[in-house]
C-alpha cells in the first residue's frame, strides 16, 4: 500500500510537471506602466490641483468659524443664557456643515480619480492582451501585488510598454 502511495505521488508530480511546463506564464508590473503613462502624471496633476482647491475652501471655512467661535466666547459673559445657548447651537450646526463638505471633498476627488483612472486601466489591459496573444502567453500576472508569491515567467512588461508607446 504505501509503495502505491508513492508511486501515485510520484504519476502526479510528472504529470502536473509537464502540465506546468507546457503554460506560457508571463507577468506584468502595472504599477510601473501606470507610473510611466503620461495620462497619469496628468491625472495625478489635476487630482492635485483639485485638492489644493478643496483644501483652500476648507482651510477658508474653517478659518471662519474659529473667528466666530473666539467672537461668541469673548461675548459669552455679556450675554444671556438664551442667546449663549443659541451661539452653541449655531456653531455646532456650522461645525457640522464643515464635516460635511470635509466628506463631500474626499467623495468628489475619489470620483475624480476612479473616473480617470478607468479608460488608463483600459488601455493597459488592452495592450495586455494584445501582447498576450502575439507572444502566445496563456497566463500573465501582475507583478506588482502582494499576491504574486513567485515570478520566474517572462516579464511581459517591456513588450506591453512598447505597445503603449513609452
Amino acid at each position: 500500500m504505501n509503495k502505491l502511495s508513492v508511486l501515485l505521488v510520484a504519476v502526479v508530480m510528472v504529470f502536473a510537471t509537464g502540465f506546468a511546463n507546457a503554460q506560457k506564464i508571463a507577468s506584468v508590473d502595472i504599477n510601473a506602466i501606470f507610473t510611466a503613462m503620461p495620462e497619469m502624471k496628468a491625472l495625478d496633476q489635476q487630482l492635485q490641483n483639485l485638492q489644493t482647491a478643496k483644501q483652500g475652501e476648507l482651510e477658508k471655512q474653517g478659518k471662519s468659524l474659529q473667528d466666530l467661535m473666539k467672537k461668541y466666547q469673548d461675548e459669552a459673559p455679556k450675554q444671556t443664557a438664551a442667546i449663549n445657548e443659541q451661539r452653541s447651537q449655531e456653531v455646532q450646526k456650522l461645525q457640522e456643515n464643515l464635516q460635511q463638505m470635509y466628506s463631500a471633498a474626499q467623495k468628489d476627488i475619489a470620483e475624480k480619480r476612479d473616473a480617470g483612472l478607468a479608460p488608463l486601466e483600459k488601455k493597459i489591459n488592452d495592450a495586455i492582451s494584445k501582447v498576450a496573444k502575439a507572444a502566445g502567453y496563456e497566463y500573465v500576472f501582475d507583478a506588482s501585488t502582494p499576491a504574486l508569491v513567485y515570478k520566474a515567467g517572462t516579464d511581459a512588461t517591456p513588450a506591453v510598454r512598447k505597445e503603449l508607446g513609452l
